[in-house]
């Protein structure tokens, strides 16, 4: 495979910074990212009356929304990639620090999340999937540039112009995590913000999100 017209991985660093045991990672800063502006549009959404809930309820939200993601997230890595060899600890299935996390588990974490939320609440649960997708493509935007930045989930070889050589390889592949950084993040939420403005409806963004989520990610991974 010619290398001809493809691109060296940048030298970066999957840590913004590290003094002593103390390391802050560009995948952590991704989450708390994509957490505080899912907060700030989750309240302009508030705001506008189109999540109904009172100012008070939304951070309770928000709180539920975190929890189903970093423990949904890692439970769902460790029972779906995980492949143990020495003996860990007890507490290792939950220790995010370590890295490792999946989508699948996320969504389910979240989906019990905001069942549980709406039952206690008293509130809408189409509502608050609905607002949930909206705010959505914001964090996985900025997990995909983090898994790029960490030279992970890597695509398929390819002599493409833009192809990357990653760390580690002899030749260039896909730079699978910047198409769905791109796809999953802004395309994604152009179209579902399309379909929440021409339906009524409660939980038709929500089934737009998983239903264009799911082609997004089936095509760049059979195609990249």
């Amino acid at each position: 495979m010619s290398l001809v017209g493809t691109i060296s991985f940048p030298h970066l660093s999957p840590f913004v910074f590290r003094v002593g045991p103390l390391a802050v990672r560009w995948y952590g800063v991704a989450y708390v990212a994509g957490f505080m502006l899912a907060y700030l549009l989750l309240r302009a959404m508030r705001r506008r009356g189109r999540l109904r809930l009172s100012r008070e309820r939304l951070s309770d939200l928000m709180g539920w929304l975190v929890l189903g993601v970093l423990v949904g997230g890692r439970i769902g890595w460790w029972l779906f990639y995980h492949r143990g060899g020495a003996i860990e600890p007890w507490y290792e299935p939950l220790a995010i620090w370590h890295g490792g996390m999946s989508f699948h588990g996320c969504l389910i974490g979240v989906a019990v999340a905001l069942a549980l939320f709406a039952s206690l609440a008293r509130a809408s649960l189409w509502n608050l999937a609905d607002a949930a997708a909206l705010v959505t493509p914001v964090g996985l935007f900025f997990g995909r540039i983090a898994n790029f930045i960490n030279a992970e989930l890597v695509g398929r070889p390819s002599d493409l112009p833009w192809a990357v050589i990653f760390p580690g390889e002899t030749f260039a592949r896909h730079p699978s995590q910047i198409y769905e950084a791109l796809l999953e993040g802004p395309l994604l939420l152009a179209a579902i913000g399309f379909v929440r403005r021409h339906s009524r409806q409660e939980g038709t963004v929500a089934g737009a999100f998983l239903l264009l989520y799911g082609v997004i990610r089936f095509s760049v991974e059979f195609h990249s």
